[in-house]
């Protein structure tokens, strides 16, 4: 058989996937899908002001409800975290101020999902709202309220121009310039799976994280760096994703909050976000205006 023959063998052939067969019959196991034995289960309470100072926090009620093993807040994550070198301004529970709906605040931690969500309703949060800076241009215009305490100044993280050969000359030349202001509205991305993330200690006080993430060395990374423990006691399992399109490329703080739950309680304790706290946590494309100068019919000087 000729070489060319046995490479269209393959080529333009129907092929059975290799997670197939697992898949339609339903073996296959995602993150919500394990289960340990002890397993507790993890709700977060949400922030509902866009931006604003937390001046108190009581969680007294909850963490004497029934069935409520532990409740954690910002104090007991003093260490930020982000996916970039630059940006490490991530908290798992915000400890002081929180900057969008949906940032979390607080954690409880209950012997099942409906117990622990109900406990919610018990912690008492004061928040003194800020300005809402919510846009680019509000951005520009206002240095103040600053939302982080770095960049070039203001509210603007940083400023940087890029220009390669002389840019008036070829726009001159040029025998059409068009010029306008595009908006993208942004999206965000929308996998069957919402995210979920399974914690336990072993015998040994060896931290394992089963999660819905497509990018476990990150969160190991992440995970090592927050509750300050060896990255060799830590394990990050990647769970097979029911979708995710880079909607599950960062490091989450859910995820860190189970796992500092495991060790504090050493007992597995799981989280699966609802489709609307997907949204919250989403790292999608954001809306952003864009002015676009932009020429056409020019000849390059070699013509």
């Amino acid at each position: 058989m000729s070489a060319t023959r046995k490479r269209f063998d393959v080529v333009g052939k129907p092929r059975r996937r290799v997670d197939g067969r697992a898949k339609v019959t339903g073996q296959t196991r995602f993150a919500d899908d394990i289960a340990l034995p002890r397993m507790l289960h993890c709700k977060l309470l949400r922030s509902p002001v866009p931006h604003g100072e937390v001046e108190s926090i009581d969680v007294s009620r909850a963490a004497a409800a029934p069935g409520v093993h532990l409740v954690l807040t910002g104090k007991d994550f003093p260490i930020a975290f982000g996916i970039l070198p630059v940006t490490q301004d991530e908290y798992p529970l915000a400890p002081d101020r929180v900057r969008y709906v949906g940032d979390p605040v607080a954690a409880v931690i209950a012997k099942d999902e409906l117990t622990a969500f109900e406990a919610l309703d018990l912690i008492d949060v004061k928040y003194r709202p800020l300005a809402t800076i919510a846009t680019p241009e509000e951005a520009l215009a206002a240095e103040t309220p600053r939302i982080h305490d770095y960049g070039e100044r203001g509210n603007i993280h940083r400023l940087q121009a890029f220009e390669f050969g002389d840019v008036d000359e070829a726009l001159a030349k040029a025998d059409h310039v068009f010029e306008d202001l595009f908006f993208f509205e942004g999206n965000t991305h929308l996998a069957i799976e919402q995210h979920a993330a399974l914690a336990a200690v072993d015998a040994d006080g060896k931290l394992t994280l089963w999660s819905s993430t497509q990018v476990p060395h990150y969160v190991h990374r992440m995970l090592a760096r927050v509750l300050r423990v060896p990255a060799a006691h830590v394990r990050v399992i990647a769970a097979p994703n029911g979708g995710g399109f880079g909607g599950k490329s960062d490091p989450f703080n859910h995820e860190i909050v189970v796992a500092k739950a495991a060790l504090v309680l050493g007992r597995p304790v799981k989280i699966c976000l609802t489709r609307e706290e997907v949204f919250y946590c989403h790292r999608g494309r954001h809306p952003v205006p864009v002015r676009n100068r932009m020429s056409t019919g020019w000849r390059p000087r070699w013509q």
